[in-house]
């Protein structure tokens, strides 16, 4: 596979992952190095990381990780981007509200969202062994791609909370279950 599209791929992986940290973004307060270190460390390795483990399975799990993979996507994005949008609308004020928010860069929220977002990830790497490619150099440049985006995304998403307060908090749900959703869907209509 060329490096172009290669890049095209790992982008177009990648976009969940921008939405979700742009998402992110609006509801970490202050934005410091460690929760985009861990965020985009974590979705880049996930992203690198599930390829492979796609790679390897091969034909054998195929129809269950198909299957499956865009209800676990749907429902963890969709749990986590309303639990946000639940604490956004029944704030009082947004510095109380960020005070008991949940840091969605520690513990198992941040499993969850790197999950969510690099399932695709594993369906690409069982078509990459379908196709007989190997599989280091994609799963590189995957992560190293989606890495990059998650902190593109946090960085414009913690602008936007700057300026938009409690509204982009509650955007930034509503974003994760749109992604969710779009997810579930996509899987839904899948042959």
């Amino acid at each position: 596979m060329s490096f172009p599209a290669l890049l095209t791929l790992a982008l177009a992986l990648a976009m969940d992952a921008f939405a979700v940290a742009l998402a992110a973004g609006v509801h970490i307060r202050p934005l410091a190095f460690r929760p985009c270190f861990r965020l985009s460390f974590h979705f880049g390795l996930f992203q690198a990381l599930m390829p492979v483990i796609g790679w390897t399975a091969g034909l054998s799990l195929r129809t269950l990780v198909q299957s499956l993979s865009h209800w676990i996507a749907f429902a963890l994005l969709a749990a986590i981007g309303g639990h946000m949008l639940f604490g956004a609308l029944n704030s009082r004020e947004g510095a109380e509200a960020a005070k008991k928010a949940v840091d969605p860069s520690r513990g198992l929220t941040l499993l969850g969202l790197a999950l969510a977002t690099s399932i695709d990830a594993l369906a690409v790497g069982l078509s990459l062994s379908l196709l007989g490619t190997g599989i280091w150099r994609p799963a590189c440049i995957i992560g190293v791609v989606a890495a990059l985006m998650t902190l593109l995304g946090l960085l414009l998403g913690h602008r936007a909370g700057r300026t938009w307060g409690g509204r982009a908090e509650a955007l930034g749900g509503v974003i994760l279950m749109l992604v969710g959703t779009k997810i579930l869907l996509s899987g839904l209509s899948a042959p």
